[in-house]
This record gives structure tokens, sequence and C-alpha cells, in this order.
């Protein structure tokens, strides 16, 4: 199968590791992975700002971008965050600007683009990352589901699934999971301190598990709880710190070439060693 990748401005900016990974989980099955190289972003920060009409470009841009790349299958995205905006944002805010043909192909685009654990379970058959993607990772994880990949994708326990059959992976059930981490992209800067609330909550119920690491597959997540225990000193039981990491880096961890856990300095946070 030919898979487009969709890195998302997050990752590609910030954490590109999350994304060689999603490439190197997806190679391991025996898939070739393309890079539409005009990507850029999906819109979404527009959006959920109340900017619609400069929203319209954008979303006219990813189109077109993802229809100049030749002969893909389907599409990923290590985001649960990006694909529900594909398809949930993208087609409305071409019909707002009078753009039904735009709208249609938005909706083509979207139909095709997949969450990485999406991908993964319901179309590539995956089911025990040990013993299909050699996934090893020996350590102490909890796992925190991003909003949109939650309530907007319904990926319900696909990552938490995936995760489950890692080998080695000590997985620690994390107290009310469902609950918000308070990032919600601008929401984290236009209500700072209700965002810095909710943050306290899921750092705490994160450390109290004891885990060495919170898994998610949205990034911009991670990096919010990332910086929340950073910024709090927040300690394992083993004395080391807690941070963060994105489930396509646990993926593509092998006993051959594995994924460090964080100690008393680097963290992972939001998908990258720092």
């Amino acid at each position: 199968m030919r898979i487009a990748l969709f890195a998302t401005c997050i990752v590609d900016a910030m954490y590109p590791e999350v994304a060689k990974d999603t490439v190197t989980v997806l190679e391991r099955l025996g898939h070739e992975v393309v890079f539409p190289e005009r990507q850029a972003c999906c819109g979404q920060m527009h959006i959920n700002s109340g900017d619609f009409s400069g929203a319209y470009p954008v979303v006219a841009g990813h189109v077109r971008a993802f229809e100049e790349e030749p002969g893909w299958d389907v599409a990923v995205a290590p985001s649960g965050s990006c694909v529900a905006s594909l398809g949930h944002q993208q087609p409305m805010i071409a019909r707002r600007a009078g753009d039904e043909d735009l709208a249609s192909r938005a909706e083509d685009i979207a139909g095709r683009t997949y969450e990485l654990s999406q991908l993964l379970t319901d179309v590539l058959g995956v089911t025990d990352a040990a013993a299909q993607l050699g996934s090893y990772f020996p350590h102490p994880v909890t796992y925190h589901p991003s909003c949109h990949g939650m309530r907007l994708l319904g990926l319900g326990d696909r990552q938490r699934s995936l995760l489950s059959t890692v080998e080695g992976i000590d997985l620690r059930e994390l107290p009310q999971a469902d609950q918000c981490c308070g990032f919600g992209g601008t929401f984290s800067m236009k209500n700072h301190q209700v965002s810095s609330a909710m943050l306290e909550d899921k750092a705490a119920h994160i450390v109290s598990t004891g885990a060495s690491l919170c898994s998610g597959g949205d990034a911009s997540c991670l990096m919010h709880i990332g910086g929340g225990l950073s910024r709090t000193g927040a300690k394992n039981p083993r004395g080391g710190d807690v941070g963060t990491v994105h489930l396509a880096r646990i993926l593509a961890s092998t006993r051959e070439r594995p994924l460090l856990p964080p100690r008393s300095e680097p963290v992972l946070s939001g998908g990258s060693l720092r």
C-alpha cells in the first residue's frame, strides 16, 4: 500500500521524531510512505479561533498538496485532532466560502485519511504490536486519550489496546483518563487559568499511577502535559522525571533499537527526547 504522511504542524516543527517513527512503523509492515511536500497546516487553529476567512486558503492548500501527490491509497497522521479537523471542519469552511467543489474534494481527502492507530487496526489489521511490529518498551507507562480522538473520531480503545500489546510494557490505568488535559489549542492561551487548573489535575493523576511516562496520540496534548509535569518537578517512585511520549515512538521501539525512558535530566515531552 502507498501511504501519504500528513505530519501536522506541531510534529513537523517540534517533534519530527514522531513523524519519523510513524514512517518506521509503516515501513516495518512493508508499506511505502510518501510525503506530500507542499503540505502545511490543516487550518484547525484558525477555525477554532473563529477566523473562518483566514482558514479558507489554508484548507485549499491542504487539499491541493494531497491531490498533487500521485497514487497514494490512504493518508495517515499521528494526530487525532488534525484528522478530526479534516472531516469535521474543512468541508464546512469551504461551504461557508461558497466553494462546493473544494468541499467535495476536502471530503474525499478526509475520507481517506486516518489517525495512526485507526490505520494500524482498522486498515492494516495490527492487533499485536509485539508480534507484528516488534514493539518493545519495558517501562511503566500510563495513557491519556486526547479529546478529539476520543470524542470526534471515536477511537475508543484502539491506542490503548496497541500499547497493551507492546512487549514488556507495564501499562497503568490513569484515573479520570477521559478528562481533558486543558490544552485545547488556543484555549490554553485564551483561558490560561482554567487550562492550568485542568492541567494540574491531569498531572496529579499521572503522577499517582507511578508511571515514568504518559503516552497518547496527540503531540500537542503531550506537549502541554509534559510542560506541566516538568514545571512541577514531578518524580516517579524511582526518583526519575515523569515525562510524555507519543504512541508512535513506543510502537517503533524494539529490542535492537530501544527508545530510552526519562531518567533524571532529559524528559520525553510530546514525543521528543530532549
